[in-house]
This record gives structure tokens, C-alpha cells and sequence, in this order.
């Protein structure tokens, strides 16, 4: 199967020259534009999660001998939650070889986080199809490698770091709040506002409400350990 030189210059980038072109082609179909003749990538989406979990927790117990269950599994989930793999598709730039109907590439979809995690995934998936684990694990470790040796000794998200620090206070939980939405559909900024029940608050913007919370909520509590 005969490719486009973009997709042959993302294979380069990831670092797999594949067999069965074809496994990749369909790694960056979203389903907008899928058909029974041009299968999408949900399938391979199901089957990269697995095959990045079992690489992620082998990583994870070799890069530190003695952590505990209960360090590795949040540690487990900062590598593989949506947000990490969308900031590899991004590095990879991803999106740019996405193939997605009008309607999705008009509405942003090349630039939505839930669309590269998706397909990071299926490309995962296809390298593993392709190649098989050996192959997979070599490139996953390849992009992953750095997050992986900077991953937070405790690297629970800070929406459930921040709950767990006011509740250990005998505190109501956060409250997070939108105080505006600004941009165009396709590309919108989000500011969000956290607050706990004595009034100490954080702002932070980003182009989801998912992210704009994780953000302020992160700020919040550097703000509560520097004592400000």
C-alpha cells in the first residue's frame, strides 16, 4: 500500500518503518470518516491501551525496585491518562497526518486532546500488529522515556491531591468554577477558578474545563505549600 510522504515522515518520527502500511493508515482514521471500506481506528484504540499499560507497569517496576503498590499506580496513571497521551501525539505532531471528516477537521479536530490520545493509541497498536511487542515497547520507551524519569514520586493529579489535602483538614472540598469562555468553537479558552471555604482561590486558563481545573487546582496548591 502506497503512502503519502507526511505519513511516511510521521513513521520516521516515531521511529517504526512499518511492514503493513496499512496498520498505520488505519491508526490515524478517526471514525468521522471511517467505512466498511476504509476501517477507522477504534479497534486498535482498544488494543494500544492494553499494550501501553503492560509497558508502562514493567517500566515502572524496573525504574524503582522498592516503590509500593500505591506509589506505582499513581505513578501509572500520569503516564498513561489522555492528557500524556496527547502531549506525545502533539511532540510527534500527530495531527497533522490525522484523517478525519470535514465537519471534525473544521471543528478542530486536529488539535482536540481527546482525538490525538485516541490515536496515539492506535498507532501503539499498530506498531505492535505490525512488529509485535518487542517493537512496540521499543518505541513507547523511546517517546516515554523522559516522562517516565520525571514522573512525581506521588503523581496523583492535583484536583485529587488538593481534595485529599482539605479533607485531611476537615475542610468542605474545592469548588471549581467557570468565569468565562473565550475564542472560537474550534478553539476555545477556558478560565477556571478553585476555591476552598476560607476564601483561598486560584485562577488558571486552558483550552478545556478538564484541564483549566487541573491547572488552577495545581496552582492553588503551590500557593498552600509556599504558605502564601
Amino acid at each position: 500500500m502506497r503512502v503519502s510522504a507526511e505519513i511516511t515522515a510521521f513513521s520516521d518520527r516515531l521511529g517504526h518503518r512499518f511492514g503493513r502500511s496499512d496498520l498505520l493508515v488505519r491508526a490515524l482514521t478517526h471514525a468521522s470518516i471511517g467505512s466498511r471500506t476504509r476501517p477507522d481506528n477504534q479497534r486498535l484504540e482498544f488494543l494500544g491501551d492494553r499494550v501501553l499499560g503492560l509497558v508502562m507497569a514493567e517500566a515502572l517496576l524496573a525504574a524503582d525496585r522498592q516503590a509500593a503498590e500505591g506509589q506505582l499506580a499513581p505513578r501509572f496513571n500520569a503516564l498513561v491518562r489522555r492528557e500524556t497521551l496527547a502531549e506525545v501525539a502533539r511532540r510527534l505532531d500527530l495531527g497533522t497526518v490525522l484523517r478525519m471528516g470535514r465537519s471534525e477537521m473544521l471543528t478542530g479536530g486536529r488539535r482536540k486532546e481527546a482525538l490525538l490520545a485516541d490515536a496515539m493509541e492506535a498507532v501503539i497498536a499498530a506498531v505492535y500488529l505490525d512488529a509485535g511487542l518487542e517493537a512496540a515497547r521499543g518505541v513507547i520507551l523511546r517517546h516515554w522515556r523522559g516522562l517516565i524519569d520525571s514522573v512525581d514520586v506521588d503523581a496523583r493529579d492535583a484536583k485529587t491531591t488538593l481534595q485529599e489535602l482539605v479533607q485531611a483538614r476537615g475542610e468542605p472540598p474545592p469548588v471549581y468554577a467557570e468565569l468565562a469562555r473565550e475564542g472560537p468553537p474550534h478553539a476555545p479558552l477556558f478560565t477556571i477558578k478553585v476555591q476552598l471555604a476560607d476564601g483561598t482561590e486560584a485562577q488558571a486558563q486552558a483550552g478545556s474545563k478538564r484541564q483549566g481545573e487541573q491547572e488552577a487546582a495545581r496552582m492553588l496548591l503551590e500557593r498552600l505549600e509556599g504558605g502564601a
